[in-house]
């Protein structure tokens, strides 16, 4: 690629990542607000999940930032391990949290209220989600970076996680299934757990 075409593709990634932490951090307030009036395990773990993108997305901006500004390949390189080493982290604090709230919850048998902020949230994400995921595979594939390609992969597991989250509140308010919500937390940790392992891994390969 030549060296402005990616340069171009750069600052567009970066300026994607921009958007994303500035519409995370709506979620992060809305989800957590919604979660904590309502005592919902999914809407609390769905929150610090957000937190975690807001965290992976900074790193990866700083990341594209350094590329942008043409520093040496030396550094960039240990950017991008350090960006991918951020994501995998990310995914375990978030799994090992959801695991501990959703667990104890569910063996308390809490029943979470019904939250009309949280349901909003839910719906405005199930189309800003799929939309940052495409622009970021798209942007992953062009600049050959496996760091934006991991980012696109903590969205997805956001959108899973919403799907999840919103079956849970909708089953407990309409079927009175009062276990759904812990579950609906609970099941996003497997995928969580497989990608943080494989963001680890890239990191590793990447020599400085």
């Amino acid at each position: 690629m030549e060296d402005q075409q990616r340069e171009k593709y750069l600052k567009k990634a970066r300026k994607l990542q921009m958007y994303n932490v500035i519409y995370d951090t709506i979620e992060v307030a809305v989800s957590l607000t919604a979660g904590f009036i309502s005592g919902s395990a999914a809407l609390i773990g769905w929150g610090l999940d957000s937190i975690i993108e807001i965290i992976s997305a900074s790193t990866l901006g700083w990341r594209l930032h350094g590329e942008i500004k043409d520093i040496s390949d030396k550094r960039v390189k240990k950017r991008e391990k350090i960006t991918l080493y951020v994501i995998a982290t990310s995914f375990l604090i978030v799994s090992i949290f959801i695991t501990y709230d959703s667990v104890t919850k569910f063996f308390n048998k809490e029943t979470p209220d019904w939250s009309t902020m949280g349901l909003t949230i839910l719906l405005v994400s199930l189309v800003v989600n799929p939309i940052l995921i495409w622009y970021k595979r798209k942007y992953g594939k062009k600049l050959d970076s496996k760091e934006l390609i991991a980012d696109s992969k903590d969205t997805f597991v956001c959108l899973y996680q919403t799907v999840a989250v919103l079956g849970g509140l909708l089953a407990v308010q309409y079927l009175d299934w009062w276990w759904a919500d812990p579950v609906a937390a609970f099941l996003i940790v497997p995928y969580a757990l497989k990608e943080g392992w494989e963001a680890f891994k890239n990191g590793r390969e990447i020599s400085v």
